[in-house]
């Protein structure tokens, strides 16, 4: 085992001799010097794993030395070593990014455990996490095996998501395989419990019936109205429960998280359906019949989610709310600029909806441009593409503005995405739809015990678009493929981000309610 080498920089060096051997008994290399100067060549030249920094030597100070030694070698963890506890200098030191401090007289196992959390830690947490996972691991077997209500599969969704973002910061990935074939089983069980749930999830009424695309706003965002602060509720189209949690880290910074949950998105998981059906809180065949020169068939020239204003403004009627309220759909940089321009006019308004188009964007642009998927070749990498452009966005600057007066946030999405593995065949004729995850159209030819068919879309709320039309979805991380250039196209597709179907990433999604 390579000795670990120390830099210890101190004007009295010669008097912590005793520490120095200690440290040397305990296996590691130290170097020492006596000034500031001396202590950045040493960096350079030694490149040291750990410095410890005295914070007052003549010359060059321990912050001017921390300075200079951040600007060479800012990977290397400075513990600043002080003997006033004067705010002022703490704020300095932790503003040059310093690793750790210790207040004098220091002591050997100070010393010792100060170095444990820069140089063990990573190792520490990775066991810890692993072996908590392992633990966990039956528990949730056992609650997959036993779950039959919505709240279950739910609680079951957020512990995998929870286990993925630990292990994703563990250096071990040894438990990622296993928590991956967890969660594909965890699909599959919940797909079987959406076939024989759903139609039933649909028909349910009032407080004990699932929050749902059709009733999200008058469950959700309603009973908020009437406490005296303006009402945001943001819909990051396309946003998993895993990349919330990502950018809830920022988000929290400024506000306060009232609740966290998961609304269930309808079928199919698509803009069109699921959106529309948010915003008039109707389903899709009530959307149709209600608005049927607003409605678009999958088969229909035109946009699919051009009234969403209307319908929300005629939802708004029905509940007999008579309030001020705004409407804004954000699908470019300069609407995103102009919606924070807007910010200071909408704290008048009661009720404020954004709808932010960037989540599903990216998940198009990844499957059509190779540069992207480089970028988000997995699901880590997708939730850090996600985090870096939510801190850089217009939607992160105008929360910000928010913040600024006393505001109530509610942020949701009308859909996720999975990642697709493995293909499905299926033959239909020229007006199929195209989507990966369902088709809808007439005689499809399929193998029934891989998808989830519906062979009378009225009793799923669907348009019936001719008298033999279906809708066939995919389940877990299945997708649809052609058997005419089949290999080709399972191979440009597969590994993708695709929506549409079942999954728990798709159908669990995330709703919750800030204030700051």
């Amino acid at each position: 085992m390579n000795q670990i080498t120390l830099l210890w920089a101190d004007d009295e060096i010669d008097m912590l001799k005793p520490h120095v051997l200690f440290l040397e008994k305990k296996g590691y290399r130290v170097i020492t010097v006596n000034n500031g100067a001396d202590a950045v060549e040493a960096v350079i030249s030694q490149s040291p794993k750990v410095v410890f920094l005295d914070e007052n030597m003549p010359g060059m100070s321990g912050l001017e030395a921390l300075a200079r030694i951040k600007e060479s070698r800012p990977e290397i963890p400075v513990v600043m070593i002080t003997k006033s506890e004067e705010e002022q200098i703490m704020e300095d030191a932790i503003g040059s990014k310093i690793a750790d401090y210790l207040i004098k007289p220091v002591n050997p196992n100070q010393i010792v455990l100060s170095l444990k959390k820069l140089l063990d830690s990573g190792r520490i947490i990775s066991e810890k996490t692993n072996l908590g996972y392992q633990q966990d691991f039956r528990n949730i077997a056992m609650a997959m095996m036993d779950a039959n209500s919505l709240k279950e599969w739910k609680d079951i969704y957020k512990k995998l998501v929870y286990w993925e973002l630990e292990i994703q910061k563990a250096q071990d990935q040894s438990m990622s395989e296993v928590l991956e074939t967890q969660m594909n089983e965890a699909n599959r069980n919940f797909s079987d419990f959406i076939e024989k749930n759903y139609f039933n999830f649909l028909k349910q009424t009032g407080e004990d019936s699932p929050v749902m695309c059709h009733n999200l706003i008058r469950r959700k965002v309603v009973p908020h109205l009437d406490e005296k602060v303006p009402v945001f509720f943001i819909l990051i189209d396309n946003l998993r429960y895993d990349q919330w949690k990502v950018i809830a880290e920022t988000i929290k910074t400024l506000f306060k998280v009232e609740n966290e949950g998961l609304s269930m998105s309808i079928l199919p998981t698509t803009t069109q359906y699921c959106r529309n059906s948010i915003f008039s809180g109707l389903l899709p065949s009530e959307i149709e019949k209600r608005f049927p020169d607003k409605w678009f068939n999958d088969e229909d020239e035109g946009g699919r989610n051009l009234y969403e204003a209307d319908f929300l403004k005629d939802l708004l009627q029905r509940l007999r709310l008579d309030i001020k309220h705004s409407y804004t759909k954000v699908t470019n940089l300069d609407n995103g600029k102009a919606m924070v321009n807007n910010i200071g006019n909408m704290f008048h308004n009661q009720l404020n909806v954004i709808v932010y188009n960037f989540i599903d964007t990216l998940s198009h642009a990844r499957t059509d441009v190779s540069v992207m998927r480089e970028l988000s070749e997995d699901e880590a990498a997708y939730r850090s593409l996600t985090d870096s452009w939510f801190k850089h966005s217009p939607l992160w600057e105008a929360m910000q503005k928010m913040a600024e007066k006393k505001v109530k946030l509610i942020i949701a999405t009308d859909h996720g995405s999975v990642k697709v593995k493995d293909p499905v065949k299926i033959i239909g004729d020229k007006n199929t739809t195209t989507n990966l995850r369902y088709k809808q159209g007439k005689n499809l030819s399929y193998n029934v015990k891989e998808v989830f068919e519906i062979k009378k879309p009225e009793l799923a709320f669907l348009p019936k678009v001719h008298v033999s039309s279906s809708f066939v979805f995919c389940k877990g991380t299945d997708f649809f493929a052609y058997p005419n250039n089949y290999n080709h196209y399972v191979k440009y597709y597969r590994d993708t981000f695709q929506h549409g179907g079942i999954s728990l990433e798709e159908m669990l999604v995330p709703l919750v309610t800030l204030s700051n």
